[in-house]
């Protein structure tokens, strides 16, 4: 307990650990706070029509589901179509019915529109009367529910940072020499070690939960369950980082590149990748990965699976065998040369 309070007081002295836990926080507020704003311009699905192309019950009827942009001839159609800078989908009369353009680079979800669309307009009037829309039970929108599982992750993932820079950092200063003789087993450093980001990033992101995720009563407890998971993962990773890096320059890069990692991979996957292809249950072998697709189904409203959890798990259990095998071989040292 000694050195856990040491370690807290440690931190309540660093300016720039405390603001890294507080960070997500205020992001999280701000993004509650934003709750009144439109989100849907900014995903809304643009179809791109060739002028006196389509009748005018047609272009009503798209006028319903998105955005219209209106190209002179079917050349400059097909030029926007491919353009990579606009998201459009292009569509054309065919006989009885329309045809779609896509350029092949879209998100995922453009490219279901572009299949679904000719079925949905030959069925409009049948839709019209026989289907009832729902409004989603939950009033975040794709957009916010986005910005919220980055913060969410973001926050839980924090404990990685901190406890690579604490390892350095004894390194640094030579506390590792004096770690070298203490009367101490492996899993009593590991306890001691891990306590600290594990503890911090599991408030953090338990806070910024509370402030910017909306779902049922019956959910909270997945929710929880994820960010003990995640926690303790990036804990546990945090230390792997610590342990192997050999100078506080290293351990920088190699901090920031996980970093960006465990957050631009899991949000790519999402948004770009078939969800029953074999690359996106690739992606689970990044511990954020289970993290971020576990909150943003759990904010749909359709709950979670066994793998995410599962998933987290394994990273855990994974961490926290790899730092005790290197105590375990040799000693308390930190592998300083």
């Amino acid at each position: 307990m000694g050195g856990l309070w040491y370690q807290i007081k440690s931190i309540a002295r660093d300016k720039l650990c405390i603001l890294t836990f507080l960070l997500p926080i205020v992001v999280g507020a701000a993004i509650n706070l934003l709750s009144d704003m439109d989100f849907s311009a900014m995903n809304q699905v643009t179809f791109g029509i060739v002028q006196q192309d389509l009748g005018a019950e047609s272009v009503a009827w798209l006028e319903e589901l998105g955005t219209i942009a209106v190209f002179s001839d079917r050349e400059a159609l097909v030029q926007a179509v491919k353009e990579p800078a606009d998201s459009i989908i292009g569509v054309v009369r065919s006989e009885n019915s329309i045809e779609t353009m896509i350029s092949g680079d879209e998100l995922n979800i453009d490219t279901e529109i572009a299949g679904f669309l000719p079925q949905m307009y030959q069925q409009r009037n049948v839709a019209k009367a026989d289907i009832t829309i729902v409004p989603q039970s939950s009033s975040t929108n794709g957009m916010k529910a986005l910005l919220i599982a980055i913060t969410v992750v973001t926050a839980a993932f924090m404990g990685c940072t901190y406890n690579a820079m604490n390892i350095i950092g004894e390194k640094e200063d030579g506390i590792a020499y004096v770690n070298q003789i203490l009367p101490m087993s492996a899993g009593g450093y590991i306890l001691r070690k891990i306590a600290i980001g594990f503890i911090g990033g599991m408030v953090s992101t338990i806070i910024t939960a509370l402030i910017c995720v909306r779902m049922e009563l019956e959910q909270v407890f997945l929710l929880l369950l994820l960010i003990v998971l995640s926690a303790l993962a990036a804990a546990g990773v945090g230390l792997l980082i610590g342990d192997a890096a050999k100078e506080l320059m290293v351990g920088i890069v190699w901090i920031k590149a996980v970093m960006i990692l465990f957050l631009a991979l899991p949000i790519l996957s999402y948004l770009i990748v078939p969800r029953n292809s074999v690359l996106f249950w690739i992606s689970y072998l990044i511990p954020s990965s289970a993290a971020f697709y576990g909150l943003m189904d759990l904010q749909s409203g359709s709950g979670i699976g066994i793998a995410e959890p599962a998933a987290l798990l394994a990273h855990c259990i994974f961490c926290i065998l790899g730092i005790w095998v290197s105590k375990r071989n040799v000693g308390l040292g930190l592998h300083m040369e």
